[in-house]
């Protein structure tokens, strides 16, 4: 079935860039592009459909691809307590941080858990996200682990958004592990990889590299079983500290890097060089208040692809808007509107393992796209807050929600 939709402007985000069709159109045969460019160009015949776009500018669909949407408890509390002057440390010796939402995530039942991740996802989704990957890594043991990637795969199939599943299991330690850092990382390599990996539950592994998490040495031992059992590799890397994180994913061919405030322009070189995306989580970077900027300098001369992510998490992001994720990439971090579009378009797509399917409109790429009534593509990094009236399409069909 081929639909006809016209009268539209397109940013096509085509090689990271804006790549403008004034005056467009895009035919679509199911859930592909089938062609697209001036509307004067399109091609006659028989079409099943056709929409009038009434002028709109039309961009891929947004793609998060930075997510912790699922987890048990609420840690507003904790919030409000740093706040009012409880330090960090003294909230965590008393049982809170990430701590707290293992315990919660541990006590909530499967469909629990579901049912408040879907509305949080909800919200990503009436901002215009088609594409999201969504993390473990609050489970911390393989029963808990697997009910959270139990849940990713489930929103998924209710939901019209294409999910990516990581396994995060290296997130933390868990209190049953404590002081046994090295123990922990054997029984992910040994038990939970190969366990989840079996169950068609994992598409890409991550880990936490960092002083208080676990070393260089601790993720490579993760890294080389999710080789071993043909899973690609993401890592959180640099937030806090220089441990170079970042070159050690690169190494392993990466897709992504995130967080990377403290990383250095060799840890860049080596991105580049290996194709690793840099994904900014810049809502972590705000409701942290940290003050060391990503190297968008280095970053940029060396070539690193630079993705936007909205970190969705209880404990230091708890984002539920994309767009605003990108205003914060202009005002914080000093990216153009037109490579913080791409961040959350083309680049995100690569940051998934997904840059040949999806994140730009050109032709054979998946037909997820969203018209939005705005007077510039700028607008989406522009306005704050609320929503912009938008259509939006998942594989040829309008599933505005």
């Amino acid at each position: 079935m081929k639909t006809l939709w016209q009268h539209c402007h397109v940013a096509t985000m085509a090689q990271g860039r804006y790549s403008i069709i004034e005056d467009a159109a895009m035919v679509t045969a199911g859930s592909l592009i089938e062609w697209i460019g001036p509307r004067s160009q399109a091609p006659t015949g028989d079409y099943a459909q056709v929409h009038d776009l009434q002028g709109a500018w039309v961009t891929p669909g947004l793609i998060d691809c930075h997510t912790h949407t699922v987890f048990g408890g609420n840690r507003s509390g904790e919030f409000e307590q740093r706040l009012e002057g409880v330090s960090y440390a003294d909230i965590a010796a008393k049982g809170g941080g990430i701590a707290s939402t293992v315990r919660a995530t541990r006590a909530a039942t499967e469909d629990e858990l579901f049912a408040s991740a879907e509305k949080r996802l909800r919200s990503l989704l009436r901002d215009g996200v088609t594409t999201v990957e969504i993390k473990s890594g609050y489970g911390l043991d393989l029963a808990n682990e697997r009910k959270m990637l139990r849940v990713a795969r489930r929103l998924g199939e209710a939901l019209p958004v294409s999910v990516r599943a990581t396994c995060l299991a290296a997130h933390a330690l868990p209190p049953e592990y404590k002081d046994r850092a090295d123990a922990y990382i054997e029984h992910i390599c040994t038990e939970m990889l190969p366990a989840l990996a079996a169950e068609g539950l994992v598409d890409a592994v991550d880990a936490f590299c960092e002083y208080l998490a676990f070393s260089p040495e601790q993720v490579e031992r993760v890294f080389k079983v999710a080789q071993q059992l043909g899973l690609p590799v993401k890592l959180h890397a640099e937030q806090l500290s220089s441990l170079h994180g970042s070159s050690l994913a690169a190494r392993y061919q990466a897709l992504s890097a995130d967080h990377l405030e403290f990383m250095t322009e060799d840890d860049a070189i080596a991105m580049a060089a290996a194709g690793t995306v840099a994904v900014l989580l810049p809502g972590a970077f705000y409701f942290l208040r940290e003050t060391q900027l990503p190297p968008m300098e280095a970053l940029r001369k060396h070539g690193v692809k630079i993705a936007i992510a909205s970190d969705l998490n209880p404990g230091t992001s708890p984002a539920l808007s994309v767009r605003l994720m990108l205003n914060m990439a202009c005002t914080l971090f000093r990216m153009t509107p037109e490579e913080a579009l791409a961040g959350a378009t083309q680049h995100a797509a690569t940051a998934l393992g997904m840059g040949d399917t999806h994140g730009s409109l050109e032709v054979g790429k998946v037909a997820d796209f969203v018209a939005w009534q705005i007077d510039r593509p700028a607008d989406l990094a522009y306005w704050l807050g609320g929503e912009l009236d938008k259509r939006v399409v998942r594989h040829g069909v309008d599933v505005t929600v």
